[in-house]
């Protein structure tokens, strides 16, 4: 029996092969209403494969780029978010160690005189070296150079004395109230040219030890902006300053 109903199912399978191949055969391609159920089907299920497949790229696809877009952009906000709340955090410490500079700046100004005190650093100045017993041959302030927000006088110096002496004089400038620095010095022995200065330096020569020291000393000058004084002095600095590059082009 079981042969039987093997061979019969076998039998049905080259019948049913030949029953589906003849629904895909004089099919009108004008009337596709009319075909059997079978291509018909087939016909209904690549349409909607085809209408599936369109709506991925016309739709899903733009969503997915736009997803990966966002997704970025998250990112990006993220890694902004921690470097704010880093500088939210150090801001406090930021404002104290602004405060420190500005005070800083502050003291550093007040150390600079203002051109009412000018005269009484010239005095100091001058104070510190009678004071150390020295002998000034050159006490000359020359011209004044403005700076971006000061003013820098030099002041020529050739004094006469002990080289201890010598060294406490700088000391004492470099312990003014106000700044106060000294450039180019120079410390030698008196010369002697002739019989003349000889006499003249008769008594620098009767000090034991002596020496001459050649110096540059400068101080600085705030400059005040509501002075126009001070202020036209600045504009003219910045005037010539810009002319000058033009210059070393031609």
């Amino acid at each position: 029996m079981a042969a039987k109903a093997k061979s019969a199912a076998n039998a049905e399978i080259p019948s049913a092969k030949r029953g589906l191949g003849a629904q895909f055969r004089g099919l009108d391609n004008r009337d596709p209403s009319s075909w059997p159920i079978v291509p018909r089907f087939l016909v209904y299920l690549a349409v909607v494969v085809v209408v599936l497949v369109g709506i991925y790229f016309a739709f899903l696809s733009g969503a997915r780029d736009d997803l990966q877009a966002k997704q970025d952009q998250e990112e990006k906000l993220k890694t902004e978010y921690k470097s704010k709340v880093q500088r939210a955090v150090s801001l406090s410490l930021l404002k104290e160690q602004r405060e420190k500079v500005l005070q800083y700046v502050t003291q550093l100004e007040k150390q600079l005189p203002s051109k009412a005190e000018m005269d009484a650093l010239l005095s100091d100045i001058n104070s510190a070296g009678l004071g150390r017993s020295l002998q000034f041959e050159l006490f000359r302030p020359g011209q004044l150079v403005v700076r971006d927000y000061y003013a820098e006088l030099p002041i020529t110096l050739k004094v006469t004395g002990r080289y201890h002496d010598i060294g406490a004089f700088t000391a004492d400038v470099a312990g003014l109230s106000r700044i106060v620095t000294l450039n180019n010095v120079v410390i030698s022995q008196p010369a002697v040219n002739n019989r003349a200065q000889a006499a003249n330096n008769q008594n620098k020569a009767s000090v034991p030890g002596a020496l001459v020291m050649d110096a540059t000393a400068k101080t600085f000058r705030y400059l005040n902006p509501d002075d126009p004084e001070d202020q036209a002095a600045l504009n003219a600095a910045k005037g010539k300053n810009q002319k000058q590059p033009a210059r070393g082009k031609k």
